[in-house]
């Protein structure tokens, strides 16, 4: 049974009163408990907006988002957040990491609005900075890091609720190619652990990491292939 399952779904912008713009035009989408899907379109073509209604950081205009069987596509912006805490985590091509923060505190900061204590906040950075080789970074703040330690901070911080569900952004677009190709190592990696990870790119060389790749174009999905036929 699929994780996600997006049926008929649409999503408009409306500019001004007399001019909108469609960015999605009728996606059906599923991925299933445990694949490595990358949605791979240029610049414009829908795939960010595609990205924001996975993660329930935006809604369609029309449509269903079945969620781990639960329909999503209309809940209150609190119930979403509370899904996105619980089941989500997102990696950013700009790392999205608060400057004056130590590595442990940028890692354990989505706990906080979980509710956990202070102390196994930091038992639970530690554990997830020790998952993607940090272990000697905790109090680094992310100037004294290199982009692709950046990268793997965010990463830890992507993975410390144990979610579900990992969103890759762009993950390579601000690194350099052994820290990107480092990058992708490490989500294979995690996807070989039983995460389910969803890449967003243009880069159809990074695209190839993943076992199904969607293509977007126009806000429309173009084609869907498989490991075997890619």
């Amino acid at each position: 049974m699929s994780l996600i399952k997006l049926t008929d779904v649409n999503k408009v912008f409306q500019l001004d009163e007399d001019l909108s713009f469609q960015a999605l035009k009728d996606i059906n989408l599923e991925i299933d408990k445990g694949e490595f899907v990358a949605i791979v379109g240029p610049s414009g073509s829908g795939k960010s907006t595609l990205m924001n209604i996975l993660g329930l950081l935006d809604r369609p205009t029309t449509g269903s988002y079945h969620l781990d069987n639960q329909d999503v596509a209309h809940l209150k912006d609190d119930h979403l957040a509370k899904l996105r805490n619980q089941k989500l985590g997102f990696v950013f091509q700009s790392f999205n990491l608060l400057a004056r923060t130590s590595a442990e505190d940028n890692v354990a900061l989505p706990l906080v609005y979980s509710g956990v204590s202070g102390a196994e906040r930091l038992k639970r950075a530690h554990k997830a900075l020790d998952a993607v080789g940090l272990s000697d970074k905790y109090k680094s703040r992310p100037s004294q890091l290199s982009g692709g330690q950046q990268q793997r901070v965010a990463i830890a911080r992507a993975l410390v609720s144990n979610p579900d569900i990992i969103f890759a952004d762009e993950p390579t677009g601000n690194l350099d190619s052994k820290s990107g190709e480092e990058a992708m190592e490490l989500l294979k990696k995690l996807h070989k652990e039983g995460k389910t990870v969803v890449l967003i790119t243009h880069d159809t060389v990074v695209a190839k990491h993943a076992h199904k790749i969607i293509r977007v174009k126009d806000g429309e999905i173009t084609s869907e292939k498989g490991e075997d036929t890619k």
